[in-house]
This record gives C-alpha cells, structure tokens and sequence, in this order.
C-alpha cells in the first residue's frame, strides 16, 4: 500500500526533501547577498550627481576607480586569507617595502636615495619576489607552526615597517625607473593599466572561487578544517597558497601605487588594512572563515570609495572619512545579524 498524507492523497516520490530545499534555499540567499551592495552603490551615485555635477564624469569615474584598484588588490588578497579562517595585517607593510626594496636597489645613488645595484629592469620581479617571500614567511609561522595569525602578521607588519624605515633612511624614493612607473601612467584603451589589472585579478578570482575545486577547498578549509582533511583536501598545501599569493598581490598592490605616485615614501601602505577590513566586511567576507565572494568584496570597496568621493566632492574634510568606515563596519554587522546571515559573529 502506498504511503498517504493526512487527505489520503498518495505521497509524491519526486518531492524534494527538506535538507535540500533549505540547501537551495541557503544557496539562492547567497546569490542575492552578493548582490546586496547594488541598490546602495546605485543611490550613492544619485546622490553624488546631485552633490556635484562631476561626479558622473568619466574623468572623475576613471580617478575613483584608479585610486581603489590599488587598495582593492589588498581587498582580494585579504578575501582569500578571511575565507580560509586565517588574517593577514601585514599585508599594508607588504603593499610599501616590497616597492621599497625594488626601488632600494634599482634606484641610481645619489638621484632618489637608492643603491643602484641592479638595473631598472629588475624592479618588478624583485617586487613581487620579495611580496611572496613575505607571504612565505607568514605561512611558515601560522601553519607549520601553528601561531595565531593575527600575531604573527602584526608582529610582521611592525618589522616590514620599520626595514622599509631603515632602508629608506626615513625618506621618499624617487626617480623610480620605468618598470615601476608602467601601470600607474600607462592607459588601455583610455583607462589606466592599473584599473586593468585590478579588473582582471578580480574577474580570476571570482571564477577560481566559484568554478573550481580549489575554491572549493578554500571555502571547506574555511567551515571546517578537519572536515576539509578528512575529505582528502590537502588543507596545509591550500593555506600555503593563499598566504604566500596574497603576500604577492600585496606588493602588487604597491607596484600600482609607486607607479601613480611616481616614487615610494617611507609610510606606504600605512593604515590601509582598516579599509581593507571596512571593505571586506561590508562586502560580506565572513571573519569567522568559509563565506563570502570576490564580487561581493568588490562591490564593498567600489561603495566606500564612492562614498569617500561624494563626500569630497561634497565638501566634507577628510578627517571624517576613517570614522565613516568605521561606522560602515558597525552598520554592517549589525545588518548582518538583523536579515539572519551571521556572517560577522
């Protein structure tokens, strides 16, 4: 005899079963939380044209997007350390004595407070050598063995400070050779190369994180480690990845800075990982590892330089603009919490 619900209907084989129409339920909410930051970025950008009337024109567009792609490469780097449960602070000291290296030994003594031992050509490689390294050295100390990482990274970030400091004698780097200055002053098609490339890192990003196994294993590593192991991942290898990548695009990240400036000051990179973290929060990068998106990081430092922009534009001194931030984190938490997601706990 068939099985009968209360009205005596036969039961239908083919209905879906409660887990997985609350899984499917979990992953469209995931979709659409991705998509959250739309509406305020689309009211922002309302409210800037009324604020002022160059807001909506291509040059100032092309400025905003030109100053955040340096600060939102450290955005995806610091995405990838969230989702794995892990936290990199270095990443800002990263972002100034990698440059600073490169421009250390490349820069001609006497002209811009540099040695001179290696040609111009050498600069990027040396940057993105000693950015890795950095990323190395973290992973090292985090998971082999086994310091907290919120520790090591700001015992890093006070030594990458005060090397950068050291080297540079307290002063600015200049005469930088060409290789530096290439994606800070270089346009593609009528954009700047940098705004290019923090594009395209995203674009990678948001399809290794969402279409490949190794994104995958990113966000198991983030919900549950042991459970990520016993699921065949091999957990260490992933998280040495991901630390020394980010350590890679945190000099990157410097790379487009001292290009645009056109020279590499003692104090780069200092105090940018609050905004990272504004941004990373607001965006939907979970502190507590295994949620958020690349997307949804994007969109969350695209708002706040929006905002920072109108409130320029606007008038507003920019002393406010670390409060605002701040501010923006505890709205978003308290948002977080309120529609039930608990991404920030």
């Amino acid at each position: 005899m068939p099985d009968t619900v209360a009205t005596g209907t036969p039961k239908d084989s083919t209905e879906p079963s409660k887990p997985a129409v609350s899984a499917e339920r979990r992953i469209a909410f995931a979709r659409l939380r991705d998509l959250a930051l739309i509406p305020p970025i689309i009211v922002i950008a309302i409210v800037g044209q009324l604020v002022n009337s160059v807001f909506l024109q291509t040059d100032n567009i092309i400025n905003v997007l030109q100053t955040m792609s340096e600060i939102a490469v450290l955005v995806l780097a610091e995405t990838m350390v969230l989702i794995v449960k892990k936290m990199d602070l270095s990443l800002e000291s990263t972002m100034g004595l990698a440059p600073g290296v490169a421009a250390w030994l490349t820069v001609p003594t006497g002209t811009g407070h540099g040695l001179g031992l290696l040609p111009g050509g050498w600069a990027v490689p040396v940057t993105l050598a000693v950015g890795l390294a950095i990323g190395a050295v973290n992973a090292l100390f985090i998971i082999n063995f086994g310091l907290n990482g919120f520790i090591v990274t700001l015992g890093m970030l006070i030594v990458l400070r005060g090397i950068l400091t050291g080297i540079s004698g307290g002063q600015t780097f200049f005469h930088l050779p060409g290789s530096m200055l290439y994606l800070g002053t270089t346009e593609w098609l009528g954009m700047p190369a940098s705004v290019w490339v923090c594009l395209i890192l995203f674009a990678i990003g948001i399809v290794v994180l969402g279409f490949t196994s190794f994104g995958r294993s990113l966000y198991a590593i983030g919900g549950n480690v042991d459970a990520a192991k016993a699921a065949g991942i091999r957990t260490d290898r992933v998280l040495w990845t991901v630390m020394t990548v980010a350590g890679g695009l945190a000099a990157l990240s410097g790379l487009m800075l001292s290009g645009r400036l056109a020279s590499v000051a003692s104090a780069q990179g200092n105090g940018y990982i609050f905004t990272v973290f504004a941004a990373a929060v607001i965006g939907g990068i979970s502190l507590n590892g295994g949620k958020g998106s690349m997307f949804g990081a994007f969109t969350g430092i695209l708002l706040l330089y929006l905002i920072q922009n109108v409130l320029t534009l606007g008038g507003v001194p920019a002393q406010w603009i670390g409060a605002l931030n701040g501010g923006i984190i505890l709205i978003a938490l308290a948002l977080s919490r309120v529609t039930g997601g608990k991404i920030q706990e």
